[in-house]
C-alpha cells in the first residue's frame, strides 16, 4: 500500500492540464532525483524537432527510472525547461500522452537557452517509491 497522495485542494486554482498541485509521501520512501534529460540518444546523437526531442526525453526519463527499479506510478514531479517559442502545447500534449492518467506535480519554464543550442527542451524529474 502506498502513502503517496496527489493533491489538488479546492482552495487553489485547479490544474489547467493533467498535473497535480502537490504530492505528499510518507516518511519511509526511496527518493530518486533525475537530472535533466535531453533529446539525445545513448550515442550522443541529438534528434531534430521539439516533438521528437520530447518523446525521446520521456524514453530516457523512464529508462533512468527503470534502472532504479521504479515505474511510472512512482513519478511525483517534473520540471520542464523549453526554449522553443510557443512550445508549451506540444510538450503538454506529449506529456499527457506519455503519462496517461498519471498526474505528477509539474512546472513548465520558458527559457532563453539550454546547455547545447540544439536542445529545445529538457525535463528533470523526481520519483518516490514507498518502502
Amino acid at each position: 500500500m502506498t502513502n503517496t497522495r496527489f493533491l489538488n485542494p479546492d482552495t487553489v486554482q485547479q490544474p489547467t492540464s493533467r498535473f497535480s498541485q502537490a504530492v505528499l509521501h510518507g516518511p519511509a520512501a526511496r527518493r530518486l532525483i533525475i537530472s535533466g534529460q535531453v533529446g539525445a540518444k545513448a550515442d550522443g546523437t541529438i534528434v531534430d524537432g521539439l516533438a521528437e526531442q520530447t518523446e525521446l526525453i520521456f524514453d530516457n526519463l523512464f529508462a533512468v527510472m527503470r534502472a532504479a527499479d521504479m515505474e511510472l506510478k512512482d513519478l511525483v514531479k517534473l520540471t520542464i525547461f523549453c526554449c522553443a517559442p510557443g512550445g508549451a502545447q506540444t510538450v503538454r500534449e506529449i506529456r499527457n500522452k506519455r503519462l496517461g492518467s498519471h498526474a505528477p506535480a509539474s512546472t513548465f519554464v520558458q527559457v532563453a537557452g539550454l546547455a547545447n543550442p540544439k536542445y529545445l527542451v529538457e525535463i528533470e524529474g523526481e520519483a518516490i517509491r514507498e518502502a
